[in-house]
């Protein structure tokens, strides 16, 4: 169990190749004694930094709190992909809240794209920005699924940023083995998202935003007031925003069972030769696969593979994440058999039954976005700016997220991992021996 550390200087990022690599920003002292302002947001990752930062551009003074440091969860530790599309497909979306509000979230999405790149160039983030991500089929039965999707994207919604990549034309674009066909997007980026979560971090801190780190805030959970108590001190905001997401932990219970955190690992190779890194990945697009246990992989600036592979469902990592994770990377590439993998790190997605993030607000000072499924990157950077609309009176954006039907896990909390464990297991078993 992780301890929270008071003094600035104890606390640090979990080791990893971001965090090896990105230039840290000095510690932000915990909060001691009371404070008023506008709006208390409570975590320091994407959905906090975004909403602070969106609510200061018109004119509210913001407070973020966070229990470890800016960027230390799922913001810092992710895959970097900011992919097109929500975490479910649209035609599940449309069965869900019909034509028309599915469309509209389809347009959010690609919004939220925007918005990420729009951020990255207006503070000048330096974050390894690129384009494209190749989703490839991992079996027979997913080429038609990928096609039946181009086909529908384009007709319905006049996406025109994809191409369906044939199994005989992969090879053009990657060495990966193993797959039937893909789908190119060019609307999809990809980055270093720790990079990036500290780029929104400085520029609120630029903009006037306090940023207090090492504090643990504690809301009403009803949100009747607008009081977040920490261990030395208050806030008294007029708003609350909890955007814990998978680090919510005994905050908020009511929250909680809507959402599971399960464990997800990541490594990071050695450099890689130059022409190497152009037969693996020729385009430098970000890549994943159709499987229900995602494999998903990019190169870094300086010529590594960051593959993401495997997850668990327990409270602890595997002792030695590397090779936990390197058996899925040395399927798809079998040339990399003797790569040394320099880095391995692990953190906590928060998913939700039905996939789609969980948006809402709790009585008339608490509002939460969480629930975003391995989408984060763009989602909660979205969701930072519908929470700032709707705190500023416009929730048009907020209800229709909000509108997408939320359902607790069987047990809330409580019995919630035994139903969690036996059905990833079925579609663990399902990638391996499906067709």
């Amino acid at each position: 169990m992780h301890t929270l550390a008071t003094d600035p200087a104890q606390r640090h990022y979990p080791p990893s190749w971001y965090a090896a690599s990105a230039q840290l920003l000095p510690p932000f002292t915990p909060l001691q004694g009371d404070i008023k302002t506008d709006v208390c947001v409570i975590g320091g990752g994407y959905t906090g930094l975004s909403t602070a930062l969106h609510l200061r551009k018109k004119g509210y003074d913001v407070v973020v709190l966070d229990a470890e440091r800016v960027g230390w969860g799922a913001s810092g530790r992710n895959g970097g992909h900011v992919g097109t599309g929500q975490r479910a497909d649209q035609t599940s979306i449309e069965k869900w809240v019909g034509l028309e509000a599915a469309k509209g979230l389809w347009q959010l999405s690609l919004e939220a794209v925007r918005r990420v790149c729009d951020l990255i160039d207006e503070y000048q983030i330096d974050c390894e920005l690129g384009s494209g991500n190749l989703h490839f089929a991992a079996k027979p039965s997913h080429a038609g699924g990928l096609q039946d999707e181009l086909e529908h994207l384009e007709t319905v919604y006049g996406y025109e940023q994809l191409s369906y990549v044939s199994p005989n034309k992969i090879s053009e674009l990657s060495s990966a083995r193993g797959f039937h066909g893909a789908l190119l997007d060019n609307g999809c980026r990809h980055l270093h998202p720790l990079k990036y979560a500290l780029g929104l971090a400085r520029a609120a801190q630029e903009a006037g935003i306090k940023i207090f780190e090492g504090t643990h805030g504690r809301p009403s959970s009803d949100g009747s007031t607008g009081e977040v108590i920490t261990q030395y001190g208050r806030v008294k905001a007029r708003h609350v925003v909890m955007a814990c997401n998978a680090y919510l932990g005994k905050v908020m219970p009511r929250l909680a069972g809507n959402i599971m955190p399960i464990n997800n690992f990541v490594i990071a190779t050695e450099p890689l030769p130059s022409q190497l890194l152009q037969r693996i990945n020729r385009d430098n697009l970000s890549m994943s696969d159709t499987l229900f246990v995602i494999n998903y992989w990019k190169l870094s600036e300086d010529g590594r593979l960051i593959f993401g592979g495997g997850e668990n469902y327990s409270s602890r990592f595997p002792r030695d994440i590397a090779a936990f994770v390197r058996p899925h990377m040395l399927k798809i590439y079998p040339e990399l058999e003797w790569t040394a993998i320099e880095f391995g790190w692990g953190g906590a997605v928060g998913i939700t039954l039905n996939r789609m993030p969980d948006f809402g607000r709790i009585g008339d000072h608490l509002w939460y976005a969480q629930g975003f499924s391995g989408h984060g990157v763009p989602t909660a950077t979205m969701a930072g700016h519908l929470l700032a609309q709707a705190i500023d009176g416009d929730s048009s954006g907020f209800d229709l997220m909000a509108s997408i039907p939320t359902h607790r896990f069987p047990g809330g909390t409580l019995l919630r991992w035994p139903g969690l464990v036996a059905g990833m297991l079925f579609y663990s078993l399902r990638d391996k021996f499906g067709h």
